[in-house]
C-alpha cells in the first residue's frame, strides 16, 4: 500500500470486542482487544450490555494500546473508528469517543466500514499482497464474497440470504447444548468426530450464484435431534454431530469461494473474519487453493477477530491517498445497517464500502 508515514490510533467497537491499535504505515505498533465474556450466560450478545461494557473498557484499552506502542497521545496524527455496520449502541460508544478525541487533539477523524477492515486484513498478514484479489469475509454477522481491485473498487459478488456462517455455528451449538460462542466449541469437538456421520443440507451449493444460505442447516439439525435424539444427544455422538455440522458449512464456503476464484481467475485469495479461525475451513481452503495454485492469505487468529489493527490499516491508506484535509469533518455517524446482497445486475458495478459523512 502506501509509503507516507502517519501514526493512526484506531478504535473498533462494532459488536462485543473493545479494541484499539496504533498503526504506522503497515506496521502494527500495538493491538489490544477486550472480548466481553458476560454474554456467555445469555447464549448470545445482548446489545445493551455490550454498549455498557464498551463504555467501561474503552479508556483503559486505549491507554494500554498507547503504552504498548510507546506513543504519547499527542504524537498521534489521526483517529480512525469503525462506523458501520454493527450494533448501534456499541458503534456509538466508539464513534463518540473518537469524535471527542479528534476534537480535543485537533486531528483528522477517519470513518472505516467494518467490512473494509476484514477485507484488507490480509495486508496485516502479508504486506506484499497486491490487487486484485478475491476476499471471503465470514463471521457471525457476515458471509460475503468480494472481488477487490483497489481500496475503493470493491465488487460484491455474493452474500448470505439469511444466516451468516458464524450464526449457523452458534445456533447449531445452542441446539447441541454447547453454549455461546458456539464456533470454537464445535471446532474442538469436531476434531474427534466423523464428518460423514450425519448428512446435513448444503444449501445453494450448486446454484449458479455466489450467494449463501445457512438457515436451513439449523432447521435440519433441529429436526434430526427431535427425531433421533428426543431425550438428548448421547455424549459419544456429540463429536460426530459437530463434525457433520462443520463439514456442511465448510463445504459450501470452500466450494463457492473456489468457483468464484476460477471465474475471476484469481491469483490471490483472502479469507477473513471470525469464522476464518475455524481449523477445518483453514485446512480445506488451503488444500483447494493449493490445487489451483492460488496464493491464500489467512490472517493469524488475533486478526480474524474484530480488531482495531485492520481498521487502522485501512484508515492509514485512506489518509495517505487523500490527505489529512479530507478528514477534518466531525459529522460522521454510526449506522447499524448490515451488508445486503445486491441484484445481479448491480453486482457488476464496482463500488466503495466507505461510509458517507452525514450531519447528526
Amino acid at each position: 500500500m502506501g509509503q507516507t508515514s502517519y501514526t493512526v490510533l484506531a478504535l473498533e467497537t462494532s459488536c462485543d470486542e473493545t479494541a484499539a491499535a496504533l498503526i504506522r504505515e503497515q506496521r502494527v505498533l500495538s493491538s489490544v482487544l477486550h472480548s466481553q465474556t458476560l454474554h456467555h450466560r445469555y447464549g448470545g450478545v445482548v446489545p445493551e450490555l455490550a454498549s455498557r461494557a464498551h463504555l467501561q473498557h474503552i479508556v483503559p484499552i486505549v491507554r494500554q494500546a498507547l503504552a504498548q506502542a510507546g506513543v504519547e497521545i499527542e504524537a498521534v496524527d489521526a483517529i480512525a473508528v469503525t462506523t458501520h455496520p454493527g450494533l448501534i449502541g456499541s458503534l456509538l460508544v466508539g464513534v463518540n469517543f473518537a469524535k471527542g478525541l479528534a476534537l480535543r487533539l485537533r486531528r483528522p477523524l477517519i470513518p472505516v466500514n467494518h467490512l473494509e477492515g476484514h477485507i484488507f486484513s490480509g495486508f496485516l498478514e502479508d504486506p506484499e499482497l497486491s490487487f486484485p484479489f478475491l476476499a471471503l469475509v465470514v463471521s457471525g454477522g457476515h458471509t460475503a464474497l468480494f472481488w477487490v481491485e483497489d481500496l475503493d473498487r470493491i465488487r460484491l459478488i455474493g452474500s448470505t440470504r439469511d444466516d451468516a456462517a458464524g450464526e449457523a455455528f452458534d445456533k447449531s451449538a445452542s441446539l447441541l447444548g454447547l453454549g455461546y460462542p458456539g464456533g470454537p466449541a464445535i471446532d474442538r469437538l469436531a476434531a474427534h468426530g466423523n464428518p460423514q456421520a450425519f448428512r446435513l443440507p448444503r444449501a445453494l451449493l450448486h446454484e449458479s450464484s455466489f450467494d449463501f444460505s445457512f438457515s436451513g442447516l439449523k432447521t435440519a439439525l433441529r429436526g434430526l435431534l427431535q427425531q433421533r435424539f428426543p431425550h438428548g444427544v448421547p455424549a459419544e455422538l456429540l463429536p460426530d454431530l459437530c463434525a457433520s455440522v462443520q463439514a456442511a458449512i465448510v463445504e459450501v464456503l470452500v466450494h463457492k469461494t473456489i468457483r468464484a476464484a476460477r471465474l475471476y481467475r484469481a491469483q490471490r485469495l483472502v479469507v477473513a473474519g471470525g469464522v476464518a479461525a475455524n481449523s477445518a475451513l483453514r485446512r480445506h481452503m488451503q488444500e483447494a487453493a493449493g490445487q489451483l495454485g492460488i496464493r491464500l492469505i489467512l490472517p493469524r487468529l488475533h486478526y480474524c477477530l474484530d480488531n482495531a489493527a485492520m481498521i487502522g490499516l485501512v484508515a492509514h491508506e485512506k489518509l495517505r491517498r487523500l490527505g489529512p484535509a479530507a478528514f477534518r469533518c466531525l459529522t460522521i455517524t454510526a449506522s447499524p445497517t448490515p451488508l445486503r446482497a445486491k441484484p445481479a445486475a448491480a453486482r457488476s458495478r464496482p463500488h466503495t464500502l466507505a461510509p458517507s459523512h452525514s450531519a447528526q
